[in-house]
């Protein structure tokens, strides 16, 4: 039950603890930033109400980084860790290998495909600008989320892609098996976010796939590192889209009242969209040329 034919203890004991103990690192390092909220706007505190506290989290956006972004370093030590003493990997078996190359290609491709989901809606009249593109409104949210972002595109692909991945490999389970575990564990972790949506839950797990399949043909975490930074960023802190379900804080004003929720993704962004499935799926053949023409290089 708890041990495979080569006596190692099974991937899915093994995955449950480290789910665990990142669920519990996130919290200890959120703490910093929820007291700091506590001492700044007590009366969203005193309340109660999970809308209201999230409000005045958008109100402060450098208490949120510091509560979001702290709870994301701390389940991206908490990956480092049970990677070094539990499963004896170091940084390089975890993923991080191969020139920043990989990096590069993946920020330009994950900015590449909001865009042309963008341009898209924008002709059809999906989604409609609230200020001309002469017009962007820069602000500290422009910075914050930057920054967050940045550590969720590490923190995720460090422990959905690099530790589920490498942690069942391991341990002898099947290519496809591999996949469709991370992806589903990818997804079911965004279950909880607000406006979620089947279609939503289904795309989130179909990225998995694809991040799954970008770290496999790389052996690396660069490239889906760099896609999933861009993606988030590009949809909800440039054009202004939710970022699954998550308040938008774009350059650029959006309004998608009257456009087609199976394109637009309503309240839950791109990603509960049927566009994004396209650009997914058109993900896999980008990534299957670039390694093509990257080779071994």
């Amino acid at each position: 039950m708890f041990k495979n034919d080569a006596n190692q203890v099974r991937a899915g004991w093994i995955l449950l603890l480290a789910a665990v103990s990142m669920f519990v690192g996130q919290q200890l390092f959120a703490l910093p930033g929820v007291f700091v909220l506590l001492f700044t706007d007590s009366s969203s505190m005193m309340t109660g109400s999970e809308a209201d506290l999230l409000a005045s989290f958008d109100d402060y956006p450098w208490i949120f980084l510091l509560t979001q972004g702290g709870g994301t370093i701390g389940g991206m030590l908490v990956t480092v860790l049970l990677w070094k003493f539990l499963n004896k990997g170091t940084l390089q078996t975890l993923g991080f290998r191969r020139p920043l190359k990989d990096l590069g290609f993946g920020l330009l491709l994950g900015a590449i495909s909001i865009v042309l989901i963008f341009i898209i809606l924008y002709a059809t009249g999906d989604v409609t600008l609230l200020k001309p593109f002469s017009q962007p409104e820069f602000s500290v949210y422009t910075l914050t989320f930057l920054l967050l972002f940045i550590l969720v595109g590490f923190f995720e692909e460090m422990f959905f892609r690099g530790y589920v991945m490498r942690t069942m490999a391991d341990r002898g389970n099947p290519k496809w098996l591999i996949y469709i575990v991370s992806a589903v564990i990818f997804s079911l972790a965004h279950g909880m976010n607000p406006n979620v949506s089947l279609i939503g839950l289904l795309n989130i797990a179909l990225v998995g796939v694809l991040f799954a399949y970008m770290f496999d043909v790389t052996k690396s975490l660069w490239l889906p590192i760099g896609y999933h930074i861009t993606w988030n960023y590009v949809q909800g802190n440039v054009f202004g889209f939710p970022v699954s379900g998550t308040t938008p804080h774009g350059i650029y004003s959006i309004s998608v009242e009257g456009g087609n929720e199976l394109l637009t993704g309503g309240a839950f962004g791109l990603e509960g969209g049927m566009l994004a499935t396209l650009l997914i799926v058109l993900g896999f053949l980008a990534t299957r040329v670039y390694e093509k023409m990257r080779g071994d290089a």
